[in-house]
């Protein structure tokens, strides 16, 4: 439920140059904070030099432990990686040992509270924002371990506004967001920067600032909760106006938390204005900045190296792996010269959480938490006939998807029924998020149907044309890598073309279809029929979509543009449980069609 509007406007009313405050009180949201930290260890008389480490996490996604809330098992990968807050307090216990606590900072670069089953407990079972509610686990986690300052990153947006705004209350850090602004006034919403000092003996104190960017892709993806109340202009745009004004006010050193990849990409095609990608042209464009961490592409990056255009110096970047798998430090060197701080060298590297152990004081923190959400997933809600599986469901038309389009499509018919929409058509949409999720014959558990449905995605009614459904169509299937007739097909091979997630591939039930992958992409998609006639395109169609996507999430054609008919607040993921615990027996029968399958000059390829 979006914040009442006066409270939010009082709320963000506060903005605008971002007063400093001096001392260890918290700053109000909208200002940003400026504290003192402490005294550098064995300083000479006067000290002509300072060595400052910077630690970054990022897109920790509610990991807090090393667990597997799908599998019911600690987590395990091929990579041998390691996961959790839990461990990141670790190792960040360990560089402050190394370097001295008073030497170091802490960033993250946001996406903190949704991804997990804990996220999700503490945001909609028992919720952060009841009257009397829990603190919620990534705040007393990230509390506990001493975060400095968090940018926002665009899934700290997904339970709305008021979910947001209590999980700032409980942090004892800012939330930063240079570019996230009050839509009427155009003045930050939250902090857009932190300040911090660091005592050297003998000299002035090295002054740090620390500047918060956030994805401009917020406004496609939480259009419901974000559109009249905040906007998100480019984070090039601020940058330039906002590292300026913090060197003025003394900035030896400027580090921007990025919640933007270095790809130069977005996933949003045209529908905005602004790059999706952007930390790397931001080191390019704007000039004074000493290191950015980066956020948002989820990719491992130890050091990346970007010369700034206008002054020719080097911005160093780093991304850690996501899921708190990985602890970024830029080793800063700074030299006092001329009476003035100046940054020397900027060396990036990258910590592994696997090779160290949970820290006990987050396990004794957080262990009440964690057994609640591990006893709510595992109840039991239904049986099933057969064990459901998305293995091949990438290339291969799979019942366990056809169970996420059956659900979509029953609460979507349900919801139009007696409007004038009710005679048309629903068909739906639905992606294979996963590639190991599983459903077993027999008992099936809150647990089970969430590893189908990972993200907190709700369901939109859209009304589009045959037509319309056929260029859908026709984009989804560049996903595929074009095989020609004969070639020996490597299912490994065959998908992710052009580096296209499986999150951006669509089944559509309903229509019946062919994808022949050895056609060029634009023209695969063949035999394309509604009740067994061919599809006419004038014919309506009412689309299930999830909100993502009916926002313009990876760009597809038509669907952000198209009539919205309906939507809801409730995440798929839960309509999914309510339809089989209504239900008690999962079987295919009920759901499973073969819609399309993947051919080669007619001939199919499995």
């Amino acid at each position: 439920m979006p914040l009442n509007r006066r409270k939010f406007l009082k709320k963000s009313a506060v903005t605008g140059a971002g007063v400093a405050l001096t001392g260890a009180v918290a700053a109000p949201a909208a200002q940003a904070a400026e504290v003192k930290g402490g005294a550098a260890k064995g300083a000479g008389k006067r000290p002509k030099r300072y060595s400052l480490t910077v630690m970054g996490t990022t897109d920790l996604h509610g990991h807090v432990f090393n667990w597997d809330y799908f599998k019911d098992a600690e987590y395990s990968d091929k990579a041998g990686n390691a996961q959790g807050l839990a461990r990141i307090s670790t190792l960040v216990n360990q560089v402050r040992e190394e370097k001295g606590r008073c030497n170091t900072l802490l960033l993250d670069a946001g996406d903190t509270i949704q991804g997990t089953p804990l996220t999700y407990y503490y945001a909609k079972v028992d919720p952060i924002t009841a009257k009397g509610g829990p603190v919620h686990p990534m705040a007393q986690a990230m509390n506990a371990i001493g975060y400095d300052a968090v940018a926002l990153g665009n899934h700290e947006f997904n339970y709305g506004i008021e979910t947001l705004r209590k999980f700032e209350s409980q942090c004892r850090f800012p939330l930063l967001g240079a570019n996230a602004l009050d839509a009427k006034t155009l003045k930050p919403a939250f902090p857009p920067y932190f300040i911090k000092k660091f005592h050297v003996p003998g000299a002035p104190p090295v002054k740090v600032a620390v500047l918060g960017l956030t994805n401009p892709g917020i406004a496609i993806w939480d259009k419901a909760y974000v559109q009249g109340k905040l906007t998100f202009p480019g984070l090039e745009e601020q940058a330039a106006k906002w590292v300026p004004k913090l060197r003025s006010m003394g900035a030896d050193v400027v580090v921007v938390s990025a919640h933007s990849g270095s790809s130069g990409t977005s996933s949003y095609g045209d529908q905005l204005p602004y790059i999706e990608n952007s930390a790397a042209l931001v080191a390019q464009q704007v000039p004074g900045i000493d290191a950015i961490l980066v956020g948002h592409a989820h990719v491992e990056i130890p050091e990346l190296k970007v010369t700034n255009a206008k002054t020719g110096k080097t911005v160093v970047l780093s991304e850690p792996l996501c899921y708190a798998e990985r602890l970024s430090l830029f080793d800063f060197e700074l030299v006092f010269e001329k009476g003035k701080w100046e940054v020397e060298s900027v060396a990036a590297s990258l910590r592994n959480t696997n090779a160290v152990a949970d820290d006990p004081r987050i396990t004794k923190l957080l262990s009440d938490e964690h057994a609640t959400v591990v006893k709510y997933v595992n109840q039991v809600v239904g049986t099933a006939t057969e064990t459901l599986t998305t293995v091949e469901a990438r290339y291969k038309d799979a019942p366990i998807i056809d169970l996420i389009t059956k659900v979509q499509e029953d609460v979507v018919r349900a919801a139009l029924a007696g409007t004038q929409y009710a005679s048309l058509p629903v068909i739906a949409q639905a992606s294979p998020f996963s590639r190991t999720s599983e459903i077993p014959a027999g008992n099936v558990t809150i647990r089970d149907l969430s590893s189908l449905y990972v993200y907190d995605n709700t369901l939109v009614a859209k009304l589009l044309t045959g037509a319309q459904l056929r260029a859908y169509l026709e984009y989804s299937a560049e996903y595929f890598v074009q095989t020609a007739a004969g070639v020996v097909v490597d299912p490994e091979k065959l998908t992710n073309a052009n580096n296209r997630p499986d999150y951006n591939y669509d089944y559509v039930s309903g229509l019946g279809y062919e994808i022949d992958v050895a056609q060029a992409a634009g023209s695969r998609i063949k035999n394309l029929t509604y009740n067994g006639a061919a599809l006419d395109d004038a014919q309506q169609f009412v689309f299930a979509v999830n909100n993502y996507r009916a926002n313009g999430g990876g760009a597809f054609p038509h669907v952000a543009s198209a009539t919205e008919l309906w939507s809801e607040s409730t995440e798929i993921r839960t309509r999914i449980a309510e339809w089989v615990t209504a239900k008690g027996v999962l079987d295919p029968k009920d759901f499973a069609s073969v819609d399309w399958k993947l051919t080669r000059d007619g001939t199919p390829v499995f």
